[in-house]
C-alpha cells in the first residue's frame, strides 16, 4: 500500500528536540531510581536495624527477668522448707564466714540450705559459670572452684548491681579475659548473657548477697535468629515493594506527561499551520478561480496546438486546488461528539465508490462480514479514512492483486484490517508512515495518513501499520463499539 507521506521533515528543529526530550526523560526517571533507592534503602536499613535490636534486647531482657525470678523463687522457697526461723532470709545464710552470726540457726541446718541452694543454681539450664559473691565483693561460692575466695574489684556491672539493689545485665559474643571471674569451664560458642541477682535482708534495704550467673541460651538463640531473620525478609520485601510500586508511578507519569507534551506540541503546531493554510488558502481560491476560468474560455476558442497546453493549466489549477482542500480539511479541528456508525455499510459504500478504479486496476475485494456491532465515529469522517485507505491500496496495486478486508471483535475492540498485495514499504517509510507532509506519491501532499491518526484517535481508536517491500501492507483500525448493537449483515 502506497501512502499520502514523502521522506521530508516539516521542521527540522523539532526533530532535533525529540532526543533531548527523551533523554530529559530518562535522566528524570535515572535520578529517580537512584535517589528513591538511596531513600528507601536507608530507610530498609534503619528500620531492619531498630527492629533487629528491639527483638535482641527485649528477648535478652526476658530471659534475663525470668532467670531472677527463678533465682528469688528458689531462694524463698529454701528457707520455708527447712528449720529456718521466718526472720532470716536466703541472702542472709549463704555466707559460711557468717555462721557464728547467727547462734539461733542450727549450722547443719543452714549449710543444708546453702547447699540446696547452690545446687538449684548450678543445675539451670543453659548455665556456663555461677558465682555468689558476698557484700565485700568476694566470690564465697562458684561453680568453678578455682574462683571461690577471690575478691573482685572495678567490676561496673557489679559494682551497679549493689549500688542500684535491681537485676543488672549484660551480653557479650566473645570472652573478656581482663575480668578475673569470667573463668568458664566451658566456653560459649554464640553470644552469653550475664546476670545480677541481688538477695536482701529481711527489711530489704540491705543486699546481702549478690548471685551472678553467666548462661548461653542456646535455644532462645536459634528463635532470635529466625525472627531476624523474618524481620530482614519482611523489611526487604517491603522497601522493595515501596521502590518498585514508586518507580511504576513515576514511569507512569513520565509516560502520561511526555504523551501529554507530545499533544501539545501537537495542537500548536495544528493551530499554527492552521492559520496558515487558511491565509494562503483564501489567497489562492480567487487567482486560482480566475486562471481556470480563463483557461477555459481559452480552450473553447483555441483549437490549434496551444489547445494541449491550455489543458495542462486546467489540469493543475484543478491539482492545486484538491491540494488546498486537503490542507485545509487535515487541520481544521475535529468535532468530538462520536455518533453510533455502521461500519459494514460504510464499507460497502466506500468499495461502491471506488467501484470503477477497482475494476481498472484488475483488484479482487474479499469482503464477507458476519453480524458487527456499530462502532463509534462519525460517519463522514469514517469515509474518508476508508476513501483514504482503499485508495492508498488501489495504487499500491497498479498491477493488479487482492484486496482482503476483515473484521473481528474481542476485548479491546473491533478491528478493521485492509491488506492489500501491493508494493509495501521500507523500513525508514514505515517509520515516517503518519507523519505530516511525508509521501511517496509523485503530487501527494502527504496528510492521507495522518489524518487517519488523527481521526481514529480523537474517537478513542487507533491505526497501526505493518508493511514489507513487494509483500504488501496491512492496516489495521480498532473501533470503540458503541453501546448500541445494531447489526449488519
Amino acid at each position: 500500500m502506497q501512502t499520502h507521506e514523502h521522506a521530508a521533515s516539516l521542521d527540522p528543529e523539532a526533530t532535533k528536540e525529540q532526543p533531548d526530550e527523551a533523554q530529559q526523560r530518562f535522566i528524570l526517571l535515572r535520578w529517580f531510581s537512584w535517589v528513591s533507592l538511596v531513600v528507601v534503602g536507608s530507610v530498609v536499613l534503619v528500620l531492619g536495624g531498630l527492629s533487629t535490636r528491639f527483638v535482641v534486647v527485649e528477648s535478652v531482657q526476658r530471659d534475663a527477668l525470668l532467670t531472677a525470678q527463678f533465682i528469688q523463687a528458689i531462694a524463698s522457697t529454701e528457707v520455708r522448707y527447712v528449720s529456718i526461723p521466718n526472720v532470716r532470709t536466703m541472702g542472709e545464710l549463704l555466707d559460711p564466714r557468717q555462721d557464728k552470726d547467727y547462734p539461733d540457726i542450727v549450722v547443719q541446718e543452714r549449710m543444708s540450705s546453702r547447699w540446696q541452694f547452690f545446687d538449684h543454681v548450678e543445675h539451670l539450664p543453659d548455665v556456663l559459670l555461677a558465682n555468689v559473691y558476698a557484700p565485700d565483693r568476694t566470690i564465697i561460692w562458684s561453680t568453678n572452684t578455682q574462683l571461690i575466695g577471690q575478691r573482685i574489684i572495678d567490676d561496673a556491672d557489679l559494682e551497679e548491681a549493689f549500688r542500684l539493689k535491681t537485676n543488672v545485665f549484660t551480653s557479650y559474643h566473645d570472652i573478656d579475659h581482663a575480668r578475673a571471674e569470667q573463668k568458664f569451664p566451658v566456653a560459649p560458642e554464640l553470644f552469653f548473657i550475664e546476670n545480677y541477682i541481688p538477695l536482701f535482708d529481711v527489711d530489704e534495704n540491705k543486699v546481702m548477697a549478690m548471685v551472678e550467673v553467666y548462661k548461653e541460651p542456646k535455644d532462645l538463640i536459634i528463635r532470635m535468629t529466625r525472627g531476624l531473620i523474618l524481620v530482614w525478609l519482611a523489611t526487604l520485601l517491603s522497601g522493595a515493594l515501596i521502590y518498585f510500586g514508586l518507580y511504576w508511578l513515576m514511569r507512569r507519569a513520565a509516560d502520561l506527561l511526555a504523551a501529554q507534551q507530545k499533544q501539545l506540541i501537537t495542537n500548536e503546531t495544528f493551530v499554527a499551520l492552521g492559520e496558515m493554510s487558511s491565509a494562503v488558502a483564501h489567497s489562492l481560491r480567487n487567482p486560482l478561480a480566475s486562471i481556470r476560468s480563463s483557461a477555459e474560455l481559452a480552450q473553447d476558442i483555441e483549437t490549434g496546438p496551444a489547445h494541449k497546453n491550455i489543458t495542462d493549466i486546467v489540469n493543475q489549477v484543478d491539482r492545486m486546488s484538491k491540494w488546498v482542500r486537503e490542507l485545509l480539511q487535515s487541520l481544521r479541528p475535529i468535532n468530538e461528539e462520536a455518533d453510533a456508525v455502521d461500519l459494514v455499510a460504510t464499507v460497502r459504500d466506500s468499495l461502491q465508490a471506488f467501484e470503477q478504479q477497482i475494476a481498472r486496476a484488475r483488484v479482487q475485494v474479499n469482503f464477507e462480514p458476519g453480524q458487527v456491532p456499530l462502532v463509534l465515529s462519525q460517519e463522514v469522517l469514517l469515509s474518508q479514512i476508508l476513501n483514504s485507505v482503499i485508495a492508498n491500496a488501489l495504487e499500491a496495486m497498479s498491477a493488479g492483486g487482492v484486496l482482503s478486508i476483515g473484521i473481528q471483535q474481542n476485548a479491546g475492540g473491533l478491528w478493521l484490517t485492509l491488506t492489500d498485495t501491493g508494493n509495501g514499504m521500507n523500513a525508514q517509510q514505515k517509520r515516517m508512515v503518519f507523519k505530516p507532509f511525508f509521501t511517496t506519491k509523485q503530487g501527494g501532499l502527504g496528510v492521507g495518513l495522518m489524518l487517519v491518526k488523527r481521526i481514529m484517535e480523537r474517537f478513542g481508536g487507533s491505526v497501526t501499520l505493518n508493511s514489507r517491500e513487494q509483500q504488501g501492507t496491512c492496516v489495521s483500525l480498532r473501533f470503540k463499539v458503541a453501546a448500541q448493537t445494531r447489526c449488519s449483515t
